[in-house]
């Protein structure tokens, strides 16, 4: 069976992106358009991995980390922040609530496809 990633961003082009990118890598990919829409992925389904943008609204991806982070099911599923920001205190934030991996936009396929391979059991 395909590991399964949820990939969340308020950006359909880079839903789009990251999706294809992980589709043709063998992966079976889930999408929601913010923190708040990828909540209904969080039902016990087999989640492997999270890729969540930073900024976006409704629930941003500090604040869907910190949810993820308190369901037992999801508690050590990685979760990979994909976003513009490049500041330290934001990446500090990220880490404390939780996530795994920081990548910065435009993303690189290569780039991504290596840090999922390091996080993904």
């Amino acid at each position: 069976m395909p590991k399964t990633i949820l990939v969340v961003d308020d950006s359909y082009s880079v839903r789009e992106a990251v999706g294809y990118t992980l589709k043709n890598e063998g992966f079976l990919v889930f999408s929601a358009e913010d923190g708040q829409d990828a909540l209904k992925y969080l039902d016990s389904r087999k989640i492997d991995l999270v890729i969540t943008d930073l900024h976006m609204p409704n629930l941003n991806g500090i604040e869907l980390t910190r949810k993820v982070r308190k369901i037992d099911h999801y508690a050590r599923v990685p979760i990979i922040i994909l976003t513009t920001e490049s500041q330290f205190v934001k990446k500090q934030e990220a880490k404390e609530a939780g996530a795994t991996g920081w990548i910065v936009k435009p993303f690189v396929p290569e780039k991504l496809m290596t840090v999922i391979k390091r996080v993904i059991r």
